[in-house]
């Protein structure tokens, strides 16, 4: 790209000038990371990270505690800040927005709009204990889409039905298992209708035995639905089954990334192979 195609703007932190591309024209990836750089404290989590997924790719992120890979959902979903670089989600800068033909910094209201393209399923489960079911997949869509609770109610009527949980819409998540409740917490992060789907180890906090429910559903999503799918986890067979691109991080950086076959199977960069020994083959 030229500079008669961007503008240009002062990163967040040190001031240095970044060309901002006009919006994504079709074909472009839906998340774009250009040179961002995360610090916390004196401790780069991000160094100079180059990243795309084009829309419909389901693209699972491993590596090493540490590398990278959780942050780089969370920067997504607004929970951290960049220090410097940019990042362009379904077209728009995510951390910027355009005032008088330049990128400045976002504000809470562009922050809260760019927020809508993207949903997040946590370790955590995160469900509202006071709530039923029901009421934790409603809540948002009334308040920040703004649906009636009638439409509220009959989306998560549909999505519950999608993971398999329709029958326990009226009980409150304690009366649930922990794959009950990772699946409810799937369903409620669907129900507010994202172009973008962030999966950060969402089996990590579950019994073994729960671990495959979850993951049934989400390579159910992957299989039926035309979502964006970004997954941060350890259950290598699962990547190798539903990840049309592997990206192994470490140290904030991309070391190798391709077809899970190429990447998890037959890497070719020693620091890849000396991490996956750790795992089972995903042959």
């Amino acid at each position: 790209m030229n500079s008669t195609d961007t503008a240009n703007t002062a990163s967040p932190e040190t001031g240095q000038t970044i060309a901002a591309p006009d919006q994504a024209a079709a074909g472009e990836p839906i998340i774009k990371f250009e040179k961002v750089i995360k610090r916390f404290g004196d401790i780069t989590v991000l160094d100079e990270l180059d990243f795309q997924v084009r829309k419909g790719e389901k693209v699972t992120i491993i590596g090493p505690s540490g590398s990278g890979k959780s942050t780089v959902l969370r920067i997504l979903m607004t929970l951290e800040t960049i220090n410097d670089g940019v990042i362009h989600v379904a077209g728009k800068p995510l951390w910027h927005e355009e005032k008088d033909g330049r990128l400045v910094p976002a504000g809470e209201e562009h922050l809260r709009e760019m927020r809508k393209e993207m949903g997040m399923v946590f370790q955590q489960f995160n469900l509202f204990p006071h709530m039923t079911v029901r009421r934790n997949i409603t809540e948002a869509p009334v308040h920040v889409l703004g649906l009636s609770k009638a439409k509220a109610a009959e989306r998560a009527e549909k999505y519950l039905d999608l993971v398999g949980l329709a029958e326990h819409a009226d009980k409150f998540p304690s009366q649930l298992s922990g794959g009950q409740q990772q699946r409810v917490a799937i369903a409620r992060a669907l129900a507010m209708r994202p172009n973008i789907m962030l999966f950060d180890e969402p089996t990590s906090a579950l019994d073994p035995e729960l671990v495959g429910e979850v993951l049934n559903v989400i390579q159910r999503l992957a299989g039926e639905h035309d979502l964006t799918m970004l997954l941060v986890t350890h259950e290598m067979q699962f990547a190798k089954q539903i990840s049309d691109r592997v990206c192994f991080f470490d140290k904030g950086r991309i070391v190798e990334e391709g077809p899970p076959e190429q990447v998890l199977v037959a890497p070719h960069e020693t620091r890849t192979q000396e991490f996956l020994k750790g795992f089972i083959n995903p042959e």
